[in-house]
């Protein structure tokens, strides 16, 4: 079980500020920076794994970003939330997994221990995955972080380092390419009636 360690000084972790533990981090508390990643792996997980579409590439992305951020906590200057700062890293290592193991990854698999009736959830994310794979990189990753994430404008702006009407463009045009994809396959869903097979 993931029980959050006191800092150095006593202070309750869940009441320090991410810059915080980054501060301390930086000066030499030895739990400050696991705290971190405690808080934020998994919506690092979350960023990588539909940046790369692949289970393994994702966990080798989230690892080498997080060494990373370990390594350059010093370089961090406040300009930015250090969430905005850790998707940066995050996407940027997980574009360089990408690239490195062109072609595309296969898509990620349904995990088999999931006992919950999940046949159209499970449908509609990798349908949601194989449409996302045909857009370019650029739209990709603005869809990923404001669509999927939830970021807004300006924190995927400084994620990607473009201006912020930059992505509003990329999202524009990646949800208008979405768009005919994802609702033919629904229309085909519903003209074919399709349930879930039984054995």
């Amino acid at each position: 079980m993931d029980t959050p360690r006191g800092l150095a000084g006593g202070q309750d972790p869940a009441e320090t500020s991410d810059a915080d533990l980054l501060a301390r981090h930086v000066a030499g508390d030895p739990d400050a920076f696991g705290e971190i990643f405690r808080r934020h792996r998994d919506r690092m997980w979350a960023v990588a794994l539909r940046t790369v579409g692949d289970r393994e590439l994702a966990a080798d992305a989230v690892q080498e970003a997080f060494i990373a951020a370990f390594r350059r906590a010093d370089r961090f200057r406040g300009e930015s939330a250090v969430t905005t700062w850790l998707h940066r890293i995050t996407v940027n290592c997980a574009i360089d997994r990408l690239r490195r193991q062109r072609p595309t990854a296969p898509l990620p698999e349904v995990d088999p221990a999931d006992t919950h009736d999940r046949y159209a959830e499970a449908d509609t994310a990798l349908d949601v995955h194989a449409a996302l794979a045909t857009l370019p990189e650029a739209q990709r990753l603005a869809i990923v972080l404001v669509d999927m994430q939830g970021l807004s404008i300006a924190e995927a702006a400084a994620v990607l380092e473009v201006a912020e009407g930059t992505v509003k463009s990329r999202c524009s045009r990646g949800r208008a390419a979405l768009a005919p994809l994802l609702t033919s396959r629904a229309a085909a869903l519903q003209r074919t009636g399709r349930e879930p097979e039984t054995p």
